[in-house]
């Protein structure tokens, strides 16, 4: 029933926000020497202690994180003394640009290449999309981005090398990113779609001598897109976990890149609030790929 989705998804993310809040405090040693280092003065120390909330309990602190949190208050940076949400909100726009443009290109590429192997099943289409679908799920976005920078920015001077300034500059890193993506894709939809193609009401279709294209646009491939979209889901968010790398590599100013220089910085306050941003984004993604269920199949309910 959609209730019990309701109450999944409600205790999913009190557990994210459990988690969260307990980055700080899985810090080895304490916290606060960690952020200041040894040089610190105890003043200082103090200081921050009481700005982190750290010298009251458990119970105090989380109940003063989800009150702060509800009202839209991440906090502050230790570093720049800037609110956390003006970083967000600064950083987010470019995430988000990164991870639809490599959706985008993930999908242009992997379903069209999944149906052209599944219609060539055992002939050369089908294996050479396949086997490029391997080669490619194989390489990992730290060793494909580089790759990427050598050939069409170094060899081929066609696109910049980093940076978000100059034109093009996306275009690398979304290609890193939607690699990945549209090698599953590939293999998804080559397997869903061979499921389809037995099934009776593709026969009845094409006894009822429809074009082999209607068949296969408007009957098979619309079944077969069920599983399909439950990957694109779970895959978005990986999108955002892999920009991480991707963003650090090619100096895209995201979401990512910043929780890597709040770790590099030991401002854990940014750190909690990043990871908390990027996990509440993957929670709510798969939420509303369950919405997606019941117009792409009507058969399929909430709670079935």
């Amino acid at each position: 029933m959609f209730l019990n989705r309701l109450l999944g998804t409600a205790l999913t993310v009190f557990g994210v926000l459990l988690l969260t809040f307990l980055l700080v405090h899985l810090v080895p040693g304490d916290p606060v020497e960690v952020m200041l280092g040894e040089s610190a003065t105890t003043a200082d120390r103090a200081q921050l202690r009481a700005d982190l909330g750290l010298d009251r309990s458990l119970p105090a602190q989380f109940a003063d994180y989800l009150g702060r949190l509800a009202h839209g208050d991440f906090g502050r940076s230790i570093h720049t003394h800037a609110p956390i949400a003006d970083l967000l909100a600064a950083r987010l726009p470019a995430t988000a640009r990164l991870a639809l443009l490599a959706l985008t290109l993930a999908l242009a590429v992997g379903v069209p290449l999944g149906v052209l192997a599944a219609l060539h099943q055992h002939r050369w289409p089908d294996r050479v999309a396949t086997m490029a679908a391997l080669t490619v799920s194989a390489m990992p976005h730290f060793w494909l981005g580089p790759l990427l920078v050598l050939v069409f920015a170094l060899w081929l001077p066609w696109l910049p090398v980093s940076g978000m300034e100059l034109s093009g500059a996306i275009w690398l890193p979304a290609v890193t990113l939607a690699c990945g993506l549209a090698a599953i894709l590939t293999r998804m939809t080559r397997a869903s779609l061979l499921e389809v193609l037995n099934e009776d009401f593709v026969r009845t279709a094409r006894a009822k001598g429809l074009p082999e294209r209607v068949v296969i646009l408007r009957h098979a491939l619309k079944a077969a897109l069920l599983p399909v979209v439950t990957v694109v889901g779970l895959q978005l968010g990986s999108l955002l976990a892999g920009a991480v790398i991707t963003e650090t590599v090619f100096g895209w100013d995201g979401v990512g890149r910043l929780l890597v220089e709040s770790i590099e910085k030991r401002d854990y306050p940014v750190t909690q609030a990043c990871v908390l941003a990027i996990a509440l984004t993957y929670v709510l993604v798969n939420r509303a790929t369950d919405v997606l269920y019941s117009h792409i199949d009507p058969r399929v309910r909430f709670g079935a």
